[in-house]
């Protein structure tokens, strides 16, 4: 053999290696590290800190002992890895706003829920193990786990615990491992037992039939579920998928409190983010924030709207859309299954693996009580044996030399039963003992056709678990306390809902000036304007509303009233807060709510209605909504109410024409329809929307006339686009047409 030839086995290509360590890594991860199994539900780190605490005799029972022991032990004989890390696995298993069913019973400071990991170090803390603990431990030592050597080999630690109940599903955990991850969230124990016996009983039960038991996960904080049924549904089918959590509101007189938040949410961190809100005036309708959590309350988070007019639930969909007070926790059923491979699984999967599990357990440890059982009644038998013939058993140990082979050829039996019989004591050999050694032998005789009947009777196996399943729900369950409600989706509330609705008057001047007075009682025309400038028109509405602008192209612009300078001073150019094209000018403006309506026309006759919701946009250089004909001009637009009945048009020749509002199409944008036939020459002046509880008031010069409906109904109705009837001698040329109260 050449020297190359025996150096070839120890070459591999640089990706076969980094392959192959990869993969090695990656599946320590995810098996010795990262994800729980299927069976205790639970990872390698926390597996062994709850046998080395049952190896130190740290039970629910035992005084506590400090930390460092324990974390110790644990990094000492199965866990060779940082103290740190051990602890911080220990803290969580003993956290109750973590762990749905606590583990670690803990003593001193374990953290608390706004900041979990503000627990104290271990030589600080005790800690024993919880009551709960012993569904994991119970029977350990009853022959049903398989042991495995520890890291050095020096000592064997279980493979599984034996758990009697589904701890997968009732504490859950996370875990991130290599290319996989793991978030199961905790659930009710009395609920996931009925399950588990129901699907016990019924083997073929669907998803839908344990989902009437499990119909949520069960967090330890109590908060509400708001995701639907369907939803819920897709996640229990699929194992993976997101939950709605949010906390809980309640009212207290005009406060608004809340009692519970949700899964892994910081109080502080909530009113931190309220606190920013109110700061930057987003929350003008609250008044006040308090945290007046204590002992007895955990969670009370006092939250004080400004007055009781305050829309409490528009302010609390608000603060859930904008807050940690509604979250999204990410579900995703990833585990270990019994095959020793990590796998998503479905609710029902995951009960039926888990009472496969559960079977098998039981067996075992049947089957170990039961070896047991025999072994004993075999040593009774010879122990029997003895005492009927205790003369002869005492001559041949006084003088024999090898008593036992002597024993076992006299009354045939084993050498067990000699062993036995050579060590007992001299008190037992009285008359009594004999009636204790027939007594046990028929108790355990009981015992052992007990055994034997359950081992060879899957009926009677199924029974057994299902009321060892409900002896622990009674003992260690407790009520749900996460309610599941249906809430509307939470929504942030619009920056117009957020400014308080203060009455002001927006004032428009011939140059494109514009500016807002507070209040409704303005006389627009006698404030004060630049050299060359003048009063154009101005309109009431409300600071949280939007402004349209409407200019002389037939473009439409949006502006926000509130953050229009005020009419103290001349107010500002439009042009420099929108960009309308080159030579246009500003006509007119109209402010209300989305579905305020309002007519667009232009002096060439045409016109139709629309609403302000089709007039609004984003772009500073506005969009177009009415198409103006040649030679005409844009109209000033006339906001009108839903009580409106007659359009009333007046042209420059001095007619006048009132048709119903029925007769005029609503449009979103275009020319329009004719309201008014016109001669060569003339054009539209003005027009108006008239209510029953309204006159028309028309202005030429220093006259004005009021016309009721009454009026117009008997001398000026027509059908649109109609020539119009001549109006009375010196209103012939009409310069403005309003409506007012009459």
């Amino acid at each position: 053999m050449t020297e190359d030839t025996a150096l070839e086995g120890e070459y591999l290509p640089i990706r076969s290696f980094a392959e192959k360590a990869y993969l090695d890594y990656s599946m320590y991860v995810v098996l010795d590290r990262a994800l729980p199994h299927i069976g205790d539900g639970l990872k390698p780190v926390q597996r062994r800190i709850t046998y080395a605490m049952s190896e130190l005799g740290l039970s629910a029972a035992s005084k506590h002992k400090k930390s460092a022991r324990t974390v110790g032990d644990v990094i000492g004989k199965f866990h060779p890895h940082g103290d740190s890390a051990c602890y911080e696995a220990m803290v969580i298993m003993a956290q109750p706003f973590t762990y749905r069913y606590p583990i670690v019973d803990g003593q001193g400071n374990w953290g608390s829920p706004d900041d979990p990991k503000s627990f104290a170090a271990m030589r600080y803390t005790e800690s024993r193990l919880a009551p709960y603990a012993a569904t994991l431990l119970a029977e350990i030592a009853l022959g049903t786990v398989d042991w495995a050597p520890n890291f050095d080999g020096t000592l064997t630690e279980p493979k599984v615990l034996p758990a009697r109940l589904p701890n997968v599903l009732l504490n859950g955990g996370t875990g991130i491992a290599v290319g996989m991850a793991t978030d199961i969230p905790p659930h009710n124990l009395r609920e996931v037992v009925t399950a588990a016996r129901h699907l016990l009983d019924r083997p073929k039960a669907t998803l839908d039939d344990l989902l009437a038991y499990v119909p949520a996960p069960d967090f330890p904080t109590g908060c509400e579920i708001v995701s639907s049924t369907d939803e819920l549904r897709a996640i229990y089918e699929a194992g993976t998928g997101q939950v709605r959590v949010r906390a809980v509101f309640e009212r207290d007189g005009q406060d608004l409190v809340v009692s519970a938040l949700p899964h892994h949410v910081s109080g502080s961190k909530i009113l931190e983010q309220i606190a920013a809100q109110m700061r930057a005036k987003k929350l003008p309708m609250v008044d006040d924030l308090r945290d007046e959590s204590d002992h007895e309350s955990p969670c009370r988070l006092v939250i004080s709207p400004r007055s009781n007019r305050v829309d409490v639930d528009a302010l609390i969909a608000h603060l859930c859309a904008t807050t940690d007070l509604e979250k999204t926790i990410r579900v995703n059923l990833n585990m270990i299954g019994l095959d020793g491979r990590p796998r998503v699984r479905g609710l029902r999967e995951i009960l039926s693996e888990w009472l496969v599990f559960r079977r098998q357990t039981v067996r075992r440890r049947l089957e170990h009580r039961l070896t047991k059982v025999e072994d004993r009644l075999h040593i009774l038998d010879g122990l029997l044996i003895a005492y009927l013939n205790i003369d002869e058993v005492i001559r041949i140990i006084r003088t024999e030399e090898a008593p036992k082979p002597v024993m076992m050829e006299r009354f045939g039996i084993t050498e067990v039963q000699a062993e036995a019989i050579l060590n007992l004591r001299l008190r037992h050999l009285m008359r009594l003992e004999e009636m204790k050694i027939r007594g046990e032998q028929d108790e355990l005789a009981r015992e052992r056709d007990w055994l034997t009947g359950v081992l060879g009777s899957e009926a009677r196996m199924t029974k057994l678990i299902r009321e060892e399943l409900s002896a622990d729900a009674e003992k260690y369950g407790d009520d749900r306390r996460c309610a599941l409600a249906q809430r509307p989706q939470a929504r942030a509330l619009a920056e117009s809902d957020l400014l308080p609705a203060e009455p002001i008057t927006v004032v428009l001047s011939e140059l494109g000036w514009i500016r807002a007075a507070k209040g409704h009682a303005v006389e627009a025309d006698t404030l004060s304007y630049k050299a060359g400038d003048a009063y154009l028109c101005d309109v009431p509405g409300r600071s949280n509303q939007s402004l349209v602008v409407l200019d002389s192209t037939g473009r439409s612009y949006q502006i926000a009233a509130h953050k229009l300078p005020s009419a103290r001073g001349q107010g500002e150019p439009l042009s420099g807060k929108l960009n309308p094209p080159p030579g246009a000018r500003f006509v007119g403006l109209v402010i209300g709510d989305p579905e305020q309506r309002v007519l667009l026309g232009s002096s060439a006759g045409y016109g139709f209605a629309t609403r302000v919701s089709e007039l609004v946009s984003r772009n500073k250089s506005g969009k177009t909504v009415l198409t103006v004909p040649k030679a005409g001009a844009v109209l000033a637009p006339v906001p009108f109410g839903s009580d409106a009945q007659w359009i009333c048009v007046v042209s420059s020749g001095g007619r006048m024409l009132a048709f119903p509002l029925d007769e005029l199409p609503e449009l979103a944008r275009g020319k329009g329809n004719k309201l008014m036939t016109l001669k060569a020459g003339e054009t539209l002046v003005g027009w108006a929307a008239l209510g029953p509880a309204q006159q028309l008031r028309l202005e030429s010069g220093q006259r004005h006339i009021g016309l009721k409906i009454s009026d117009i109904e008997a001398s000026y109705q027509g059908k649109r686009a109609q020539r119009g009837v001549m109006l009375p001698r010196g209103f012939q040329r009409v310069q403005r047409i309003v409506t007012v109260d009459a």
